[in-house]
């Protein structure tokens, strides 16, 4: 922080901070957006970007680029003692140790500020472990899928949340047993930051279908692990069709996967040199193109299991093929509401009909549940769902 930064610090009569505490860079879009606006809607108010690795960093400047508002601010918070940074070191490669030894290493930082806005619950330990009652914690999750682990009760330790739509809203009340009160529907804000237009990628232009592959990293919810290599193995023999492979960014972060919803733990592995190679598959494991819906647009039909992207891809509504690896009995239930936008298959034996029939079935059955199912989770209006959520957050500190 330079010494002008120091001094609007000195003098603002609010510091709201907003937390980028991952290894990867997806959830910045879904609170960036709103930072950016908060500031210029606050301008007496310090908006404080906290910002944890490198990667999050570059990521944030090159979000915000040279013109945003005086009063925001890019603070990095590091690993600051020797205890945390021996433990980070023996643990990192497997487990993320820095991202929770980070809150106590930087208590000063959090205890300064009047408002702290996150997309993930590791940072309820401020208050549940670290005393920090006084600091108004304000939840924009990062997604808005249907998996349980979304509306689990610590969700209701949060002050506010600010959520997508009438869906989320709905299950944190009934599931998480969160007041009514405590929620704001603002829309998606990172669809204000996130490209719109479906471009196409170079490979795309032999004017084949393209198809998104996007399976989740959760070991008991994820087709990658039972069906994922089986999956590269069929689009390498039918070259008729593109595949855009682009799983969850951390499927394939660590050497190891660990789940806390339903402890798991599983091993992805390596890609094989011949996915690498074929012509009609494009990988990308974790760039900024996996995070700006880039693929979820350029893709024809969508393949997955889990991931919350199925609601971005469903912005522009288009057939769907979901792949259940794990024998599920999802019908009525709520955390696999999404199956309700395509067919459901069980093997790859099924892919190759399943995607002759796709735009047929879409057609015919599947694109009304689309378009009520995005309009239950995304409650979007005139107003940029960014400039939403800082009229909300200004509301909730009392500045409205």
């Amino acid at each position: 922080m330079n010494i002008g930064t120091w001094r609007k610090a000195e003098t603002a009569l609010l510091r709201i901070g907003f937390l980028f505490n991952h290894d990867q860079i997806h959830q910045i879009a879904h609170s960036l957006p709103v930072a950016n606006a908060l500031a210029a809607r606050l301008p007496n108010a310090l908006i404080s970007l906290a910002v944890t690795n490198t990667r999050i960093e570059h990521e944030v400047k090159r979000l915000l680029g040279s013109n945003f508002p005086a009063n925001l601010e890019v603070k990095r918070l590091g690993i600051h003692t020797a205890g945390s940074r021996l433990l980070t070191n023996a643990l990192g490669k497997l487990v993320p140790a820095a991202k929770v030894l980070l809150y106590r290493d930087n208590l000063a930082y959090f205890r300064a500020l009047d408002a702290l806005v996150v997309t993930e619950r590791t940072s309820l330990i401020l208050k549940q472990h670290f005393g920090l009652t006084r600091l108004k914690m304000i939840l924009i999750d990062h997604g808005a899928g249907d998996r349980a682990i979304g509306f689990g009760a610590s969700t209701a330790k949060f002050d506010h949340i600010l959520a997508s739509g009438a869906k989320i809203r709905d299950r944190l009340i009934a599931d998480a047993g969160v007041t009514p009160n405590k929620i704001k529907i603002v829309g998606y804000p990172k669809f204000d930051a996130a490209k719109a237009d479906r471009e196409k990628l170079p490979f795309q232009c032999n004017g084949n279908p393209t198809i998104i592959y996007n399976p989740h990293l959760s070991p008991h919810l994820s087709s990658w692990f039972k069906h994922g290599r089986e999956i590269l193995d069929w689009f390498i023999t039918n070259p008729q069709y593109n595949l855009i492979f682009a799983p969850h960014v951390m499927l394939f972060q660590r050497r190891v996967v660990f789940t806390v919803d339903k402890f798991r733990v599983a091993f992805p592995g390596k890609l094989d040199k011949k996915y690498l190679e074929a012509p009609n598959i494009h990988i990308d494991l974790g760039s900024v193109a996996s995070t700006d819906m880039t693929y979820t647009n350029a893709a024809d039909i969508y393949l997955g299991d889990v991931s919350s992207q199925i609601y971005e891809f469903l912005r522009c509504p288009r057939p769907a093929i979901f792949i259940d690896s794990q024998g599920t009995d999802f019908k009525d239930d709520p955390n696999y509401a999404h199956w309700r936008a395509g067919e459901v298959i069980r093997t790859v034996d099924q892919l190759g009909l399943a995607l002759d029939r796709a735009d047929a079935l879409h057609r015919a059955m599947y694109i009304a549940a689309q378009k009520t199912l995005f309009d239950y989770t995304f409650e979007l209006t005139s107003e940029p769902s960014s400039h939403r959520a800082a009229r909300a957050i200004a509301e909730i500190i009392g500045h409205g």
